[in-house]
């Protein structure tokens, strides 16, 4: 007797397919707040991040999402070297304290000094013996005196014995009181062994006033994500990862309701208990309760919805995305994880309906991807200005060793799941986000929300039919002046 195939035909939706209700309200946009979580002990002050790609978050992006309140998630398609160093680089792009700052060593010459300086964009440089004990500190005033480059810094540096220091540990109020007091620059911060600890600068303390907006850990320094897969070299990554001071492991494969998957987020979770670990994708109620009894901090959601996805045309799976936010919701506010909405997101409208339906933060890939801090290259077509976009499962991002995410490691053959394209230029990350977020801000007034709680507890989704779809675009007008192109996507 044959198997009778089960068949299930419940209706899923995504975006396009329905609206909220407005609502009596007493909010203004202006009054919304959009604070939000990425996992369960990072924070955001906008619920949006952005894409693991490698067309969309390096080092520039990741800086931009936190100075602006979101964060970034480094891709993988690196060597976990070089995925290291990203990392790096945001940590020491601003900090009221920069723990182990670029040194040199009472041998080193005037030479070396200029060459870190000018690698690192940095204007001072503790001396340290070789048991990291502090000796002295040069800055870039002080090798202008200097008349050749193979003279050693200790003729030029200020010793230890003149310098102001601070003991380990500190406060930033604290550090903001000794630097106004004697009116200095730069105070190295050591231990009672008088070995150095990190450095801080004025710049950096009094700047943090400024940017009240960022995202940032206990010691000023901007919040990063990377992403790591359940590939072979994935303990190696984790390792260099964790030391260069990353904030969030992202397990980041097309499937993560799977074995490797689970035994990847076990893993980080034991070997580094300091650092959340956001695992996905999933699409369903079981694939988000596996990943969290495994012991993730935030699940990503999303199986095919991207614009350069062909998941759901190659392999025929996938659940459109509102539902699939919904049923991932049922478990995650169960156990208090956090969701992260991964993909299908075109119009800022569409991160008020993520939110809506139950995620924290949406992950945006296109509506990023062709702005000045992306990666991609610039095309000019047309008389146009675009950049490249491509997806992690395109052949060539799987040529340069994506496939792993896809589940083809190792493998000298595989079927690409993305395409490659270009999307047109958009300017800053910080004007496209103040689009969005303003987008998410007066739907939120809409219906009366003053925070993302409120806007899930009263939130009511309509459907609409081919014809609301159609009116609810701009219509029957022939279009002289857009504005600009920043709410977009493909």
């Amino acid at each position: 007797m044959d198997n009778k195939v089960e068949v299930h035909l419940k209706e899923l939706l995504t975006f396009d397919d329905v609206l909220l209700l407005p609502k009596y309200s007493e909010v203004l946009p202006s009054e919304v707040i959009v604070k939000s979580r990425f996992s369960r002990n990072i924070s955001l002050n906008i619920p949006i991040v952005s894409s693991a790609m490698d067309t969309v978050t390096e080092y520039r992006m990741a800086v931009a999402m936190a100075l602006n309140g979101g964060i970034g998630v480094i891709h993988r398609n690196l060597p976990p070297e070089k995925q290291a160093e990203e990392v790096k680089k945001v940590k020491r792009f601003r900090a009221w304290m920069v723990i182990d700052p670029y040194t040199l060593t009472e041998k080193s010459t005037i030479g070396d000094a200029k060459n870190l300086m000018h690698t690192h964009n940095i204007s001072g440089i503790p001396i340290i013996d070789n048991n990291g004990k502090l000796k002295g500190i040069i800055t870039r005033r002080d090798i202008y005196y200097a008349e050749n480059d193979w003279e050693p810094v200790i003729r030029y540096m200020t010793p230890r014995e003149k310098l102001i220091v601070a003991y380990y540990p500190i406060t930033l109020e604290e550090a903001k009181d000794i630097l106004r007091k004697h009116r200095i620059e730069k105070l190295p911060v050591i231990n009672e062994r008088d070995e150095l600890v990190g450095l801080i600068t004025a710049k950096d303390v009094f700047n943090q006033e400024d940017d009240g907006d960022a995202n940032v850990d206990n010691l000023g320094r901007l919040r990063v994500a990377a992403a790591i897969g359940p590939s072979k070299d994935f303990e190696r990554r984790a390792e260099l990862l964790y030391e260069a001071g990353v904030d969030a492991f992202v397990v980041d494969t097309a499937h993560g309701h799977s074995k490797r998957v689970g035994y990847a987020v076990e893993y980080l979770k034991k070997n580094y208990p300091n650092v959340d670990v956001v695992a996905g994708n999933v699409a369903t109620y079981d694939g988000a309760m596996y990943l969290i009894d495994k012991g993730a901090d935030g699940i990503k959601v999303g199986v095919g919805p991207g614009s350069i996805c062909t998941t759901r045309v190659i392999a025929g799976v996938g659940v459109p995305q509102l539902s699939a936010i919904m049923e991932c919701y049922k478990a995650c506010s169960y156990n208090d994880v956090p969701l992260i909405a991964d993909g299908g997101i075109r119009y800022s409208g569409d991160i008020v309906k993520a939110l809506a339906a139950g995620a924290d933060a949406v992950m945006l890939g296109n509506l990023l991807a062709g702005t000045d801090e992306s990666p991609g290259e610039d095309i000019f077509y047309e008389g146009r200005r675009y950049k490249t976009y491509r997806g992690m499962g395109s052949l060539g991002a799987m040529l340069e060793g994506g496939s792993s995410r896809y589940g083809w490691d190792g493998s000298l053959k595989f079927v690409p799941e993305g395409v490659e394209g270009m999307v047109p230029y958009r300017g800053s990350v910080k004007d496209v986000l103040f689009q969005l977020v303003g987008g998410l801000k007066a739907g939120m007034g809409y219906l009366g929300a003053s925070n993302i709680k409120e806007l899930r507890e009263k939130a009511e989704f309509i459907k609409i039919t081919n014809a609301g779809i159609k009116e609810s675009h701009p219509h029957d007008v022939f279009i002289i002046k857009e504005a600009p192109n920043y709410n977009k996507g493909g």
